[in-house]
């Protein structure tokens, strides 16, 4: 079984790694995958539909808030 070490690090160019840590033992040719950590834009984003997902339940029922959008559209009159 291989063993598989995370090490954190930087890109430095292109097709240049610097890792914060040796690597061990490892003599052979590797993967690397490159996965940005912090203070990234793309840190944290997420879909407008995940956003919505992840808020919390309201209280209001169906009814209440077809009564207050029922009384929205009777204030603006005949616009």
């Amino acid at each position: 079984m291989q063993r598989i070490h995370i090490i954190s690090g930087r890109l430095v160019g292109p097709t240049q790694v610097e890792l914060d840590e040796p690597a061990g033992e490892v003599t052979t040719s590797v993967q690397v995958l490159v996965k940005p950590l912090g203070g990234t834009r793309e840190e944290g984003r997420q879909s407008f539909a995940e956003f919505l997902r992840g808020l919390p339940a309201g209280t209001r029922s169906r009814e209440e808030i077809d009564e207050q959008i029922r009384a929205e559209r009777d204030a603006w009159g005949d616009c």
